[in-house]
């Protein structure tokens, strides 16, 4: 009976992790800028993948697989924000994004391309 429930539980999980991963591409294709299309690249995606991780761990249930699971979890959620910082920081730079979108620009002060402007 618990084992049926946590396929079911999994079985959503696994839905809905797909439907996020499908909703981060479409916004992907879809949005204008880098700094738009770099913030659907990773909420949506981290999510959908925790979900989906956490289908599968649902569905397998054995130790070995669920400390795996728990270390692509990990990785996950230390690597997706350090590239989007990346990605938003270089579209800054190289100038291609759209000014008028944003509602704050903290980097203009710091001269072309945000950079730093000297030693700190």
């Amino acid at each position: 009976m618990i084992a049926t429930i946590l396929d079911w539980l999994g079985a959503a999980c696994l839905v809905a992790g797909a439907l996020l991963g499908l909703a981060a591409g479409i916004g992907v294709l879809r949005f204008p800028d880098a700094l738009s299309r770099m913030h659907a690249a990773t909420k949506p995606q981290v999510l959908g993948v925790l979900l989906l991780l956490l289908g599968i761990a649902l569905r397998l249930r054995a130790p070995a697989d669920l400390g795996m699971i728990l270390l692509v979890a990990v990785f996950q959620l230390a690597t997706a924000p350090v590239a989007a910082q990346m990605i938003g920081r270089a579209a800054y730079r190289s100038g291609r994004l759209d000014r008028s979108l944003l509602d704050a620009d903290e980097l203009a002060e710091r001269g072309p391309g945000g950079g730093s402007t000297g030693p700190a």
